[in-house]
Parts: structure tokens; C-alpha cells; sequence
């Protein structure tokens, strides 16, 4: 799996000491509940399970870690990759608040759409995000993805349905962007 450098972000492969780091991170309660876990239902990060997290993650064949500045951050990987229509889905997740809203997961994902185009020749990704999730959306929008529809209410989280937004972006209108 390759390497992927941005200018201020690069993705890179998991390795063992992710998980130390992962692990120092804990579980911060509202990147969870952006992930549509119920508050009643977050548990700390343990060693174990950031150990199972980095198995996990390195299990994946299009999984990368996110670092930035040379910290690891989160996750990024195409699910689902289907050869034959030429499409997958994407997810990403940065672990550290401090991190958010720097515009370090709009260039992580910018990279990732890179490489899923040009690399792996995919046609189209896809990605689900809850409705109230509106950081990530302006993310994703930023990138070019496109608001295809709507499920309604396919989330209970705190008491209440969440709809889920379905999100996609074409090779061609990627590559439109890039200019």
C-alpha cells in the first residue's frame, strides 16, 4: 500500500506504535456521537482495544493512517471496493479534537480521492454521514462530493432519529475540480 503526502497531511499504512497513540487519545464523546454512538454507550479506549483498532485497520487492503505533521490523527480507507463496477465507499475519522476544523480532513480525503481516481481507476465513491454530522459534509462537499438523497431516521442516537445524507463523487467531476 503506498504512501500518500500531502502538504501538511500523509497516509500512510498502520504500524503497532498507532496504537499507544491511539490509545492516548481516549474517546472523546463528541467524535463519537458524530459517528452516531449514543452517549450511554461510549466506553474509554483501552490498550486492548486500540491494539484490536491498528489489527483492524491493517487488515483492510485501502486503509491508511492519517498523520499530520507527523502525528498520527485517525483513519481513512475505501470500503466495498467493487473491481468490476469500478466504485467503492469511503470513511474517515480524525481522533484528535484539537485537529478538528483545520481543514486537515478536507486535504486527507482530497489525497485519498487522488490516488482512488487516478491510481486505483475507480468511477465513483460513496459515503453516509449523519445529517447533523455538518462538519463533515462541508468536507465532503469541499471535495466535490454531491448530496444524492436522504434515508430517513436510520439513526437512534441520544433519544432522537438521525437521517443519514448518501453522498457521491464521480471520477469526472473530480477530476473537473483539479482543474
Amino acid at each position: 500500500m503506498p504512501v500518500i503526502e500531502g502538504r501538511n497531511v500523509r497516509l500512510r499504512p498502520p504500524c503497532e506504535d498507532d496504537a499507544d497513540v491511539r490509545f492516548s487519545l481516549g474517546t472523546n464523546a463528541e467524535i463519537a456521537e458524530m459517528y452516531g454512538l449514543d452517549k450511554d454507550d461510549i466506553k474509554p479506549m483501552t490498550r486492548e482495544g486500540a491494539v484490536r483498532w491498528v489489527q483492524w485497520l491493517a487488515e483492510r487492503p485501502h486503509a491508511w493512517v492519517i498523520e499530520i505533521n507527523g502525528a498520527f490523527a485517525g483513519e481513512i480507507r475505501l470500503d466495498n471496493v467493487n473491481a468490476q463496477d469500478r466504485r467503492a465507499t469511503m470513511a474517515i475519522g480524525i481522533g484528535n479534537p484539537a485537529l478538528l476544523g483545520k481543514g486537515f480532513g478536507t486535504e486527507a480525503i482530497d489525497l485519498l480521492l487522488r490516488h482512488a481516481f487516478e491510481d486505483i481507476g475507480l468511477h465513483r465513491i460513496g459515503i453516509r454521514v449523519l445529517a447533523y454530522n455538518r462538519r463533515a459534509i462541508r468536507a465532503y462537499e469541499k471535495c466535490g462530493f454531491v448530496i444524492e438523497g436522504r434515508e430517513r431516521e436510520t439513526a437512534y442516537v441520544n433519544g432522537s432519529w438521525h437521517d443519514d445524507i448518501m453522498m457521491g463523487l464521480l471520477d469526472r467531476e473530480f477530476l473537473a475540480l483539479q482543474g
